[in-house]
């Protein structure tokens, strides 16, 4: 899917990078949609806990299948959708008994390709097929992963993303996070083979503000440009404002600062941090 580059008839078309999407210009299906609550970034008292949101256009909630768990049935890509709420394009499956589900897109599957969710080992990997990673070979590029078996997936669902898998040893899988990190995974958890779709989502420029505000972004104001009162980086006389280390409002460093929890039950089974130092057992 290429970038598009606009002659400049607008100031906000200058600087637009568009990517162009091969998608179906379709209605999403009705029985796979529902509206969806909008917090715009409130706590249930109605005060905001994460700022910078609200606006923006109205959205249908797509209901995906992440779980995979229709097995054993062959279905066909019916259409490749966009999805206003995720950087992944959507695949319609429409399975030989009638039901129709929604996937993430992974890059190569096209209309009228057809994919499986099998708990069998299969002798071909084509992008779409789910199946267990104690049934993949070492070295190959999965995404939609799951961190417990049956859960849903969780890892490796953004646009151009993959994790690999390194090893299967007993019933732990060892795999390489898309932030380079290395964990490991219980090896009956499920994966769909290949990369996520529409790599070049990461490349596109929004051109202007107001695009900005039509995905629900609302502006970002600069701690050193407020007043003492709202911020600690707040006040002072043109560039001498600010001082000391980067915070945020509530005084917590923002530059590098780890704030990982030292006792979260996860932490065993990260092998290799992101920042690539190996943990100490």
């Amino acid at each position: 899917m290429p970038l598009i580059q606009h002659r400049p008839t607008t100031p906000s078309q200058r600087f637009r990078l568009r990517n162009k999407q091969d998608v179906s210009k379709k209605r999403p299906e009705s029985l796979l949609t529902e509206s969806n609550h909008r917090a715009k970034g409130r706590n249930c008292y109605g005060r905001i806990t994460s700022r910078r949101r609200g606006g923006g256009h109205k959205r249908l909630y797509r209901l995906i299948d992440f779980k995979r768990e229709k097995l054993e049935i062959p279905a066909k890509i019916q259409a490749i959708e966009y999805d206003p709420n995720r950087s992944a394009n959507l695949a319609l499956l429409a399975y030989v008994d009638g039901e129709k589900r929604y996937i993430l897109a992974p890059q190569g599957l096209n209309v009228g390709d057809t994919v499986v969710s099998t708990l069998k080992p299969v002798q071909e990997y084509r992008p779409g097929l789910s199946l267990l990673l104690r049934h993949m070979p070492p070295a190959l590029f999965i995404h939609a992963v799951e961190l417990k078996p049956g859960r849903g997936a969780q890892i490796a669902r953004g646009a151009g993303v993959s994790a690999q898998l390194v090893a299967i040893e007993g019933d732990r899988a060892t795999l390489k996070m898309p932030s380079g990190e290395i964990r490991y995974v219980h090896a009956d958890c499920r994966a769909t083979v290949g990369v996520v779709g529409n790599a070049d989502h990461q490349n596109e420029t929004l051109g202007k503000a107001g695009r900005n505000r039509w995905l629900g972004r609302r502006p970002r104001v600069r701690g050193v440009a407020m007043n003492p009162v709202d911020h600690p980086m707040g006040g002072g006389q043109g560039k001498t404002s600010g001082g000391g280390h980067p915070v945020s409002p509530w005084g917590q460093l923002s530059k590098g600062y780890p704030t990982r929890t030292k006792s979260k039950p996860s932490n065993s089974m990260i092998v290799v941090r992101r920042n690539g130092r190996k943990v100490k057992r």
